[in-house]
């Protein structure tokens, strides 16, 4: 059987399809004997090994993205991990990441599963192949960690700069861009748990009172007097821990939600989503 000569514009055509190095482009054209779809193959293959072996490595590098529709009615917040700085500030890592935020915004998809199942590219390619792919060329885990969705009559998307953190906020009327942008950076800022006291889950306080009656206990006070101190302390962390109450970071005399109601009465944070790579 002969063998096919394999050209340099054979392999840097397959560099283009798939971002693979250039000796890994020419070993994958060679082993196919010139054969496109068997070289794709033969390094989407060669990727899955590596992923199988750096499973187990701390994906703790990437990039946090946060974007909105043209209309602002709908936004995705989405984090594409890596395992080094070094790769994170890559171009080619930097494309893919915006490439897969932007379907997870086409698709409205709010899950990291429905995400990966997505379609990359106009081959079929889905995202969880493409992650597994391109740890095969670049040689570190890449993932996705975090996909999510807000939906609201107008949604407002923060990136903040070295794209490490990201948030998008929710609010109930159109118009409000400066007072958005505020409160994005206040949850991009201060990592609030929930929207307020009410949609704090049953599980984060029962675990605050507990918290708060244990420390009470421990500086000698009664239980009956713990109990009361632990929701006095349950009260002061729905203050510090809840969005709306909050105190605003540009005038601590303002909670987030006073001064929201400084720009219209009637207007309101319906939600928020953040995610961050260090916190």
């Amino acid at each position: 059987m002969s063998t096919m000569a394999i050209t340099a514009a054979d392999v840097n055509k397959l560099r283009q399809i798939t971002g693979a190095g250039m000796m890994d482009c020419k070993k994958a054209l060679t082993e196919a004997n010139g054969d496109f779809d068997a070289a794709i193959d033969y390094l989407r293959k060669q990727g899955q090994k590596v992923a199988a072996k750096r499973a187990d490595r701390d994906a703790s590098e990437g990039l946090v993205l946060a974007n909105t529709t043209a209309d602002g009615t709908k936004g995705v917040l989405v984090c594409v991990n890596c395992e080094t700085d070094f790769v994170a500030k890559n171009a080619d890592f930097t494309a893919m990441a915006e490439r897969i935020a932007s379907i997870a915004l086409e698709k409205g998809v709010d899950s990291i599963e429905a995400l990966k199942s997505a379609a990359y590219d106009s081959n079929g390619q889905t995202i969880a192949e493409k992650l597994v792919e391109q740890t095969g060329v670049i040689g570190e885990k890449i993932d996705v960690s975090a996909c999510h969705a807000l939906s609201a009559p107008y949604v407002f998307a923060y990136n903040h700069p070295g794209n490490k953190v990201a948030s998008l906020v929710a609010l109930n009327k159109t118009g409000f861009d400066g007072i958005a942008k505020d409160v994005a950076m206040q949850v991009a800022a201060m990592a609030p748990i929930a929207l307020d006291k009410s949609s704090t889950p049953q599980s984060v306080i029962d675990k605050e009172l507990e918290i708060g009656k244990e420390l009470a206990i421990q500086e000698g006070k009664p239980a009956e007097m713990a109990e009361k101190i632990a929701v006095g302390r349950l009260n002061k962390f729905f203050k510090e821990s809840t969005l709306l109450a909050q105190e605003f970071i540009k005038d601590n005399k303002l909670s987030v939600e006073q001064y929201v109601k400084t720009a219209d009465k009637d207007l309101t944070v319906t939600g928020f989503k953040r995610h961050s790579l260090t916190i």
